[in-house]
């Protein structure tokens, strides 16, 4: 197995470019920069196996991953709500890993961005951003063109989207789970595209770079008050259990209303706009370019309205 570089991003909070620590990096390695894995990644990238590992974190001895994982990554429970079990530790306060896994910020930990020009973040992450994707455009990896009629896998809704911005938000393990609307508005269509489970972290991208396309994934078309129409797509990684919506879809949602959840594992929120309506913060634009994420928090700026 070669050796590989570690993941990068941008800290916007520490002004820093910070080494990540992965959760399953030897895995990740494995599978894709390996002989070994290119027999093995069918296997761990099919979606039964997938959604059974993910349903065994429902297993309540999956509690007791919860200290060690806390503890690895420095993991402030403070900043969350406990789980349903009624204990004064809170690391065992959560039934299950799934529970942990899915846990809630403490009201206000999180507030969304008020200003209406200002798009807020759908998910604590690491962003890519792009102000207008053409086949030129490097997303995230050389090699591929990230295309939005293969991503929504419709031709006329993808119309819309053809050359406008794009965001990619990709979700640790270790982070917040649950993603958001960035504005008020409402849902045009909503579909599900059966795909693989592969990993989406960028370790993977570099050696197969068409996962964003491939991978099992949710498409919602929605209508906002301040950006147009977006393509809000959740994409499914390897160990996803589920993509879990959470609002019903045909109510309007409100800035900051929360959309959904991943059970186990980490993954991916795309965001696709039309062309001339909004685009990516400067920093996001600028460390894209560099060829690497920025790390922003749940609800803090990550676009501006044109």
């Amino acid at each position: 197995m070669s050796e590989q570089a570690s993941i990068q991003f941008y800290n916007r909070y520490t002004g820093e470019v910070e080494t990540e620590k992965v959760y399953g990096d030897f895995m990740v390695k494995l599978l894709y920069n390996s002989t070994p894995g290119k027999i093995l990644t069918p296997f761990f990238a099919n979606k039964y196996i997938s959604k059974t590992y993910g349903l065994m974190q429902n297993s309540m001895v999956t509690q007791l991953k919860v200290p060690k994982f806390v503890k690895n990554f420095a993991i402030d429970l403070k900043d969350y709500e406990p789980g349903s079990r009624q204990v004064s530790n809170q690391t065992m306060s959560y039934k299950n890993f799934n529970e942990f896994f899915i846990r809630k910020f403490v009201e206000g930990k999180r507030p969304f961005q008020s200003d209406l020009d200002k798009m807020p973040a759908c998910a604590e992450a690491r962003y890519y951003g792009y102000e207008s994707v053409d086949e030129d455009t490097v997303v995230p990896v050389k090699g591929k063109y990230l295309n939005e009629e293969k991503i929504l896998r419709n031709p006329e809704l993808a119309k819309d989207f053809k050359g406008g911005p794009l965001m990619i938000a990709r979700l640790c393990p270790v982070d917040y789970h649950r993603y958001h609307y960035v504005d008020n508005g409402k849902t045009l269509a909503n579909y599900h595209i059966k795909g693989e489970y592969h990993s989406v972290n960028p370790l993977a991208l570099k050696f197969k770079s068409d996962i964003f396309m491939a991978n099992e994934r949710r498409v919602s078309i929605i209508e906002t008050e301040n950006f147009g129409k977006l393509a809000y797509v959740e994409v499914g990684a390897v160990c996803v259990g589920k993509i879990v919506q959470t609002h019903s879809e045909d109510k309007p949602f409100k800035r900051g209303d929360e959309k959904g959840y991943f059970l186990f594992g980490g993954s991916t929120v795309i965001l696709m706009g039309e062309k001339g309506r909004w685009k990516p913060s400067d920093d996001i634009i600028k460390n894209t370019k560099e060829g690497r994420e920025t790390y922003v928090h749940l609800g803090d700026e990550i676009g501006l309205k044109l």
